[in-house]
């Protein structure tokens, strides 16, 4: 397994926007979560360990936000031709079988995993109220095989300063995972 890190975006950055289809057929835009409390935009894909390693937990993350009033959004970017477990069928499947009540949408041209400076899966950004970027990091400190539990514990205390209209501290750990799988001849400049 090859563990890339997340570029860490600069904090303050304006969500990119994006319209991209979700698992059930239907677009979703960033313009749809303009009334949230916040926005997590999660890159993340169904074959790469990293994300099965924090899929369970990052479904029960969402199902607690959510209801919060958080906005949670999945992204697929990863190029299907060479990874077809990746593909908008098998995330369609995957949505279902994990339970996730939030959209996985697919970013076939992968413009806007370069939008985000995406680098790997699972990468976080999460935004306040005004779309404003505020945490840029890791799920928790838990990787495949270091024995250490899944909680989420690094993201749930930064949503928790969003949702109470605080920023978080700006001492963030990047995330971790594999890299995104770019298209032959299109890895941005920035990645690597």
């Amino acid at each position: 397994m090859v563990k890339t890190p997340s570029t860490m975006l600069p904090l303050g950055t304006q969500a990119p926007d994006f319209t991209l289809p979700n698992v059930d057929g239907k677009d979703v835009s960033l313009g749809d979560f303009a009334d949230a409390k916040g926005l997590l935009v999660v890159f993340m894909c169904n074959h790469c360990p990293f994300v099965i390693h924090i899929a369970d937990e990052l479904k029960r993350f969402a199902d607690d936000y959510q209801a919060r009033g958080l906005a949670v959004v999945g992204i697929s970017a990863n190029d299907v031709a060479n990874y077809p477990d990746d593909s908008p069928e098998k995330m369609v499947a995957e949505a279902k079988s994990r339970g996730y009540t939030f959209p996985y949408l697919y970013d076939e041209t992968q413009d806007v995993a370069i939008a985000y400076k995406a680098a790997c899966t699972p990468d976080f950004f999460l935004f306040d109220a005004d779309q404003k970027l505020v945490y840029r990091g890791q799920f928790d400190a838990s990787r495949p095989g270091n024995g250490v539990p899944v909680t989420g514990e690094d993201l749930r205390a930064a949503a928790d300063e969003v949702l109470a209209g605080k920023t978080p501290g700006e001492d963030q750990k990047p995330s971790i995972g594999c890299n995104i799988k770019w298209k032959p001849g299109g890895e941005p400049e920035y990645f690597g």
